[in-house]
């Protein structure tokens, strides 16, 4: 996962992906068993009920996990950029995709293959150490985003996505927080599970308590302690709250 910071050349992230848990000398042997390939918007890069069988390295681009309900609803639960690793893969045992990878814009991608990320963690314990390491913050995402749509409601979970963009796309500024990141209320809508017009009516509900403002398309966080208490926030560090 990735600890993210503004830039202000555009709305994506500044990201230190997994650096934040390999070190150099380990990030190269993991990028020395990888092989490259190129994906375009629109494509997926696999379909829940596939092997769980590989690891990706988001070289450029960027890709959306999603998952669908048994009603035919769209859950989003992460968006990957570059820097990210991602996949869902369990060593030395055989799984099935539990998610979707959409591309949503071009994207080039490092694959590793669960046999050789094997024969890798078998020969490298330090390694095998900040790998697990990694597979745990992303359990903890997993679980703390699953709270989110199950514990609090639809305006915790809407709050609790509020500020995770905040930790991905904000810029602070005197007046509050700048999410650079444009999403429209349907894009909000799949990542909370909730309706368009459910997400219309509590972002107007946010903006009558002063909470938020929206200014050219962009949603300004006025109040961030309105929105944890909203959602009950756990205060989690940056690279679990994000999305």
């Amino acid at each position: 996962m990735a600890i993210c910071e503004y830039t202000k050349a555009g709305s994506a992230p500044v990201t230190e992906g997994i650096r934040a848990f390999f070190t150099d000398e380990n990030l190269e042997k993991l990028k020395g068993i990888m092989y490259s390939k190129q994906v375009k918007a629109g494509s997926y890069l696999f379909w829940e009920g596939e092997p769980a069988n590989h690891l990706y390295y988001m070289k450029k681009g960027s890709i959306k996990l999603s998952k669908t309900t048994d009603a035919g609803n769209k859950i989003t639960l992460y968006i990957h950029h570059t820097g990210d690793l991602f996949g869902q893969i369990t060593p030395f045992q055989q799984s099935l995709l539990s998610y979707d990878a959409e591309v949503t814009e071009d994207a080039e991608i490092g694959i590793i293959q669960q046999k050789d990320l094997e024969i890798l963690l078998w020969q490298h314990g330090d390694l095998a150490v900040e790998f697990m390491k990694w597979m745990g913050m992303m359990h903890q995402m997993t679980q703390t985003k699953f709270r989110d749509l199950m514990m609090y409601g639809k305006p915790g979970a809407l709050c609790s996505l509020l500020i995770r963009l905040s930790n991905s796309y904000g810029h602070p500024q005197e007046d509050g927080i700048v999410i650079r990141k444009r999403m429209t209320n349907a894009e909000m809508a799949e990542m909370v599970g909730a309706t368009r017009e459910s997400v219309n009516r509590m972002l107007n509900d946010m903006r009558k308590e002063e909470a938020i403002t929206i200014d050219n398309g962009q949603i300004v966080i006025r109040n961030l302690e309105y929105l944890r208490d909203i959602c009950h926030c756990e205060a989690c560090p940056k690279e679990i709250c994000r999305v």
